[in-house]
């Protein structure tokens, strides 16, 4: 009694790897594979290498961007202080927002003019930003430095690890892009190279298979 035989499964994706590999390194005996086949392998395995190099050199960049960043952020941490500043005077809110686009109803945040005491004890006067609600006499933590002059907080470090994944993964996909570009071309160019000795060997061959070659003998 006969057996139906299986239907051969696909190759999985490590096998194909695995396959290609061997074939790229000339270690996969394979009588009908052309040097065309083996280039081909060889395409793959550096468009791979490559995308591990990506990987590992974005990595190291994010670590990087984040250290560096942290570290500035410690620095202003420390350089700078939180004080409390006293809401004086308020801009007219119809004015502000027909003035300008963003200082109305795109921003939640409008300019006030505030008082405030610097680390070194001096009233410092000024403008600094406030939400649409603020009335005069509200208190606004703001950050100074050691002069008083209003600056930008510190970053978070949340923050900034997600600022430096993101610009990480933005570069990764950039050079992954460049890769799989430069695939396509080298495979596109390996298949006109293929086909062009494809048709060269069919036009030495097919007079032959055909037997025209030797009705063209006896004209």
């Amino acid at each position: 009694m006969s057996s139906t035989p299986r239907p051969t499964r696909p190759a999985s994706l490590p096998q194909r790897t695995g396959r290609r590999l061997r074939r790229a390194f000339g270690a996969r005996h394979e009588p009908l594979a052309r040097p065309l086949d083996r280039s081909r392998a060889r395409a793959w395995l550096s468009a791979l290498l490559g995308a591990v190099i990506a990987l590992a050199l974005c990595a190291g960049g994010s670590l990087l961007l984040y250290r560096s960043t942290a570290h500035q952020a410690d620095l202003d941490r420390g350089r700078l202080r939180q004080v409390d500043a006293v809401v004086r005077d308020i801009p007219d809110r119809t004015t502000a927002a027909t003035g300008s686009r963003y200082s109305g109803g795109y921003s939640n945040r409008i300019d006030v003019t505030a008082v405030w005491t610097a680390p070194n004890g001096i009233q410092r006067l000024g403008t600094v930003q406030a939400p649409h609600s603020v009335v005069p006499g509200s208190r606004l933590p703001i950050w100074v430095d050691p002069v008083g002059a209003v600056s930008a907080p510190p970053g978070d470090r949340a923050a900034l690890a997600v600022s430096a994944a993101c610009t990480g993964a933005g570069g990764l996909l950039a050079l992954l892009a460049l890769l799989l570009l430069a695939l396509r071309v080298r495979l596109h160019a390996l298949d006109r190279r293929a086909e062009a000795a494809w048709a060269a060997d069919w036009a030495r061959l097919e007079p032959l298979w055909s037997g025209r070659a030797g009705h063209c003998r006896e004209d």
